[in-house]
């Protein structure tokens, strides 16, 4: 491809999504940063990406309201921007013993990476299908694959994200869009305060964190060319944890 696709990243604004989008907007693609509710943390970001020569466009809506979802991506089609790269990042953690769980706890978690997943997801696949090109990268987590005591309702919802990854994945390969998953283990961001670091460090082989450029590094080799023969896949990366 000559020029590169439209990069869509929901929950761009920090952590692991604002480094993908910078890792994708260095790569060359724009980047549609999608965010719920930082504004100025969505809005450096687009400054860092714009500053180093990208592009960055900000789109604010919460993944979980379908039709305001709906209402932004039928924007896009409507100015003509087609989203080849879609980065489904959104997502949260409430981490409570699963007799002590909160119903809110289980369903904000749930529905924050199901549905926002399906949210988006849906509405542009059929767009990459007629140019025959796509990638679509779900951010799961190593929580997915091995559970995690305190995380019933993380783990439930990515390992969800990882199924939803293979089906998918299967339905459009043919048409030349490749749909796999990101698993990550414990990574630097801030979602893990409060979190007993130096417990679960004695866990995992290589006894440190992962960064979140390690991860964007991944999700920008599989939305390029190279990994064109790369789908249905939820690629682990843990330090050797599970």
């Amino acid at each position: 491809m000559t020029h590169k696709p439209h990069a869509l990243v929901t929950g761009g604004s920090r952590g692991i999504g604002a480094a993908i989008c910078k890792t994708l907007a260095a790569a060359g693609h724009p980047i549609l940063l999608n965010y719920r509710s930082r504004d100025e943390a969505a809005e450096a970001v687009r400054a860092e990406i714009e500053a180093a020569g990208g592009q960055c466009r900000l789109l604010k809506f919460d993944v979980v309201d379908r039709p305001a979802t709906l209402e932004a991506l039928a924007q896009l089609e409507a100015e003509g921007v087609h989203v080849g790269v879609l980065v489904n990042n959104a997502g949260i953690a409430k981490d409570e013993s699963f007799p002590a769980m909160s119903y809110e706890a289980w369903t904000s978690v749930t529905r924050l990476t199901l549905d926002g997943f399906f949210n988006v997801t849906q509405p542009l696949v059929m767009p990459m299908v007629r140019k025959r090109w796509g990638r679509i990268i779900n951010v799961a987590s190593v929580s997915g694959v091995i559970g995690n005591r305190g995380q019933v309702n993380y783990s439930a919802a990515k390992a969800g994200l990882i199924g939803a990854t293979k089906a998918l994945a299967q339905e459009v390969a043919k048409r030349g869009v490749t749909v796999n998953a990101v698993a990550p283990g414990l990574v630097e961001t801030d979602m893990i305060e409060g979190a007993p670091v130096d417990l679960i460090l004695k866990a995992i082989p290589m006894r440190r964190m992962g960064t979140v450029a390690e991860v964007a590094s991944l999700v920008g080799w599989l939305a390029g060319e190279d990994a064109g023969y790369v789908t249905g896949q939820a690629i682990v990366m843990s330090g050797g944890l599970g």
